[in-house]
């Protein structure tokens, strides 16, 4: 357990604060939030950082708590796993998802923690992770799909400090970067971190000196107790008091053969609280898709549902996390024991969000979605340019693919979009300037969004021309399983990638592939999955549908999942549509909540006729 210095032993003391001033302290926070998000912008190189923003900040008060942030960094996790001391001038430097109670998840995020200090006190805490395109191991990326240790997957660091009262240890830090391909990006990527906690530290110390200490620290006791007592009321209006829901999911495969994964979530509200319970999901796999899930980030995610729908400009806060007990067994896909693999656990983090979403709008229908993009799938593309004036140099691509949102009770769900909200595209431009690739086609998909009253996001197809020999990493999944539509709605359609070789063949690639060897003048046709659609697609306006197909969102077949029939100048035929829907609700059966295509047994039966994969074999128990 980490020991504080402080060189001011005068205590602070409780005050009221008044409502002005609080919004001012709230208004702050969140300013130099976004301000730590353009410091790390203006300063990494990598693009997986510097364009798609895959980084996530953080501050919390002196115990840790977070007050202002985007992904819910556990920093007394990291802080219990820590036996230093910390003064003023520290920066803490992690990846190792063990060594800090999976305050991070895999060994490409380096976690930055930097102490807060006013007049001598410790105010709080900033805190910052990054995924570094590179951290060495066996496979350019450092994320191999058939990794079965986490020692295959690059370099891992244990919470150790990288400057010690403001001194940088150069010499651990160079023997760091040494592991790495691009040690250029990482220290880019790495100062950029340590310059962004630094600006939460300053603007927390101008937010001292302007209020007072006493008034700021109060401030963010405020914060936190609202949001508190907030969710004490929320939790009694949306859940009966111990009546248990429940709500199961799946992980397609593993990358190295084994699937699908069943992922179980029950809620059991007791009094005031509410327990989230993890048990009945899968053991741990023996390929890389463990997500070591830390107990309150569930407890964030949870929070972004229930507070947000309540009040989505609220900023929200761990002040909660009381209200709410999380249970995790040991050795499952959510707590792999060491040294299990952990590189492609964005499938499991995405798929966290379809499990709250299919548990909590069972009881509340306001909070019902779809299944929808849920994951970060990864493309990644290596290799040596063999001619020009960049001859002998290396390349290296680490990018996040886009996907169906899901439909909602409130409309449809966007199109080509990213699970993460605050996640960009890398433009074309700067692929096709940095990287020796043409992208030949960037469309959404007809018809892979799921029909429905409100329609599930489309998907979308990205076709890269390679330019150079080289060889490529791929981490997605819906390939085997649907994203489920709800209250009637149909699935989404399932993700695809293949490549075009040079004597004409297609080879259809698995969904977690590594180390495919691709050659200048193939393509890769990388296919992501939609978003399942919402309510009885019979009750969709027949006009926006006819819309739709104009804009190529829908094809003409497709419109006829709604009962919709066109005629040859793309108008609707009112009679012939009324006809079809009529003999549509005559015939089908009753509407499902939730409509996954099919049982599971089906689905693995029919996976190699409809998908060109076989179907993965039952995971093994690991002891």
């Amino acid at each position: 357990m980490a020991t504080i210095i402080e060189t001011n032993p005068e205590p602070l003391a409780p005050v009221e604060v008044d409502v002005v001033t609080l919004d001012l302290i709230e208004n702050s926070l969140r300013n130099a939030r976004y301000e730590m998000d353009e410091v790390l912008f203006r300063t990494a190189l990598s693009p997986g950082i510097r364009e798609q923003h895959d980084e996530f900040p953080l501050i919390a008060d002196a115990q840790g708590r977070m007050v202002v942030g985007q992904f819910g960094l556990s920093v007394p996790a990291l802080l219990e796993h820590f036996s230093g001391t910390i003064e003023e001038g520290d920066v803490l430097l992690t990846s190792d998802p063990y060594s800090c109670g999976a305050a991070i998840s895999h060994a490409n995020d380096w976690l930055v923690v930097s102490p807060i200090f006013h007049d001598g006190r410790l105010m709080g805490w900033a805190a910052m992770f990054g995924h570094m395109t590179d951290v060495g191991g066996k496979s350019p990326s450092s994320m191999p799909t058939d990794a079965r240790t986490i020692y295959e997957e690059g370099i891992v660091i244990p919470p150790f400090k990288l400057y010690k009262a403001g001194e940088l240890n150069t010499d651990a830090l160079d023997i760091i970067l040494n592991q790495v391909r691009q040690p250029q990006w990482n220290r880019a990527d790495l100062n950029g971190l340590v310059a962004a906690t630094r600006i939460a530290g300053k603007r927390v110390g101008e937010m001292c000196e302007r209020f007072g200490a006493d008034t700021y620290a109060s401030g963010l006791d405020a914060l936190l107790d609202r949001n508190y007592r907030a969710m004490k009321t929320l939790l009694e209006m949306l859940f009966v008091d111990g009546e248990t829901i429940s709500f199961t999911d799946y992980i397609c495969d593993d990358g190295v053969g084994y699937g699908p994964f069943e992922l179980k979530l029950s809620l059991t509200r007791h009094g005031d609280k509410v327990t989230l319970d993890f048990t009945g999901s899968a053991p741990q796999a023996p390929g890389p898709i463990n997500y070591f899930l830390n107990e309150n980030l569930v407890k964030m995610f949870f929070g972004i549902y229930v507070i947000t729908v309540a009040d989505p400009q609220i900023l929200w806060n761990d002040g909660y996390y009381p209200l709410i007990d999380v249970v995790i067994p040991d050795g499952s896909f959510w707590k792999p024991k060491f040294p299990a693999a952990l590189n492609a656990r964005n499938h499991g983090i995405g798929r966290l969000f379809d499990l709250f979403g299919g548990l909590l709008g069972q009881k509340t229908p306001d909070l019902l979605n779809a299944a929808g993009f849920s994951s970060s799938p990864h493309f990644m593309y290596s290799g040596t340019y063999s001619e020009g004036e960049k001859k002998g140099e290396s390349f290296q691509l680490y990018s996040i693919g886009f996907g169906g949102i899901p439909g909602r009770p409130i409309g449809d769900g966007p199109d080509g979009h990213s699970l993460w909200p605050s996640f960009l595209n890398i433009p074309c431009e700067y692929l096709e300037s940095y990287y020796p690739m043409r992208i030949t086609k960037w469309e959404t998909i007809p018809d892979s969004g799921g029909a429905g009253l409100h329609r599930g996001g489309n998907g979308v197809e990205v076709v890269y021309d390679f330019l150079e020999d080289g060889v490529i990493t791929i981490h997605d999944d819906r390939w085997l399983t649907y994203p489920w539509g709800v209250n009637g709605g149909k699935p989404g359609a399932r993700s695809r990638k293949w490549i075009e070789r040079l004597d004409g063949t297609i080879e259809v690639l698995p969904s977690k592939v590594d180390d495919v060897k691709v050659r200048n003048g193939e393509k890769l046709h990388f296919g992501t999955w939609g978003g399942g659609g919402w309510g009885d697609p019979l009750a969709r306006d027949p006009e926006l549908v006819a819309l739709e197909v104009k804009r190529g969102l829908v094809t003409a077949e497709g419109a006829r999942e709604y009962g919709v029939v066109l005629s040859e100048d793309g108008s609707v035929d009112v009679a012939e549509t009324g006809a079809l829907r009529d003999r549509i609700r005559d015939t089908r059966p009753p509407l499902e909540t939730f409509d996954r295509g099919g049982d599971i047994e089906t689905i693995l039966a029919n996976a190699l006729a409809e998908t060109g994969l076989p179907a993965p074999m039952a995971p093994p128990v690991l002891t």
